[in-house]
């Protein structure tokens, strides 16, 4: 969500136009106690910000983000008239993020959008996903049919490395030096063991691990000769 705080009717209905059409979602307001007012309710990913504003200029508005905890990262670029470069020096040095100058293109404003937008918001945590397992390395999580399992260190990085290698046969020497590292002395029956518990972990999915007799294991696929 955008929003775009603009006392300027014609402005304001413009660039809520172009945000739609280029598929972002904003909201506009044309005066600083409603835009208040729907930031206690909602969030924002980005707020355009214009200085000539009726009961507090956007600087005032730019300095109370910047200065709450909870909106003090908040992208903000500012629009407005003044385009010398002071009036921009004191807008960024003030906290905005960026600064448009009116009047400004539909293209440029967009592109500048999205490109805060790639810069401050987090990237989507990966997970991946082999039929109802899924796992998440951020925090090391293993869900089955939505519910987490236990698994030791071993075993969740042995069912890491076969989920990540989806489809290759894994020799047992493979899965030591990468698990265990080189300089593991243990025999190859380890893996054997840990493959074993892991299967009964993973419950019904268990066999989701097949084996490639005489040579290893891998996900997905019946059992190998």
């Amino acid at each position: 969500m955008i929003y775009l705080l603009e006392d300027d009717d014609g402005i304001r209905s413009y660039v809520l136009y172009a945000l739609g059409s280029a598929g972002l979602d904003a909201e506009g307001f044309e005066k600083p106690s409603l835009f208040w007012e729907a930031l206690a309710n909602e969030m924002p990913d980005l707020v355009l910000l214009d200085i000539m504003l009726p009961e507090e200029d956007g600087l005032s508005v730019l300095s109370k983000l910047r200065n709450n905890s909870d909106t003090a990262s908040m992208p903000v670029i500012m629009l407005t008239a003044k385009d010398t470069e002071y009036d921009k020096v004191v807008g960024l040095d003030a906290g905005a993020d960026d600064y448009i100058a009116k009047p400004f293109g539909t293209l440029e404003l967009i592109s500048r959008i999205k490109a805060l937008l790639r810069r401050t918001l987090p990237d989507p945590e990966e997970c991946l996903k082999v039929g109802s397992i899924a796992i998440y390395p951020s925090r090391r999580e293993v869900l089955v049919d939505g519910t987490s399992v236990s698994l030791t260190k071993k075993e969740y990085e042995l069912l890491l490395l076969l989920v990540r290698s989806e489809g290759k046969v894994l020799t047992r020497d493979e899965l030591l030096s990468k698990v265990w590292g080189y300089d593991f002395s243990g025999e190859s029956r380890t893996v054997d063991v840990h493959i074993r518990t892991l299967r009964s972990k993973l419950g019904e999915y268990g066999d989701i691990i097949a084996t490639a007799r005489g040579v290893g294991y891998k996900i997905g696929g019946l059992t190998v000769d």
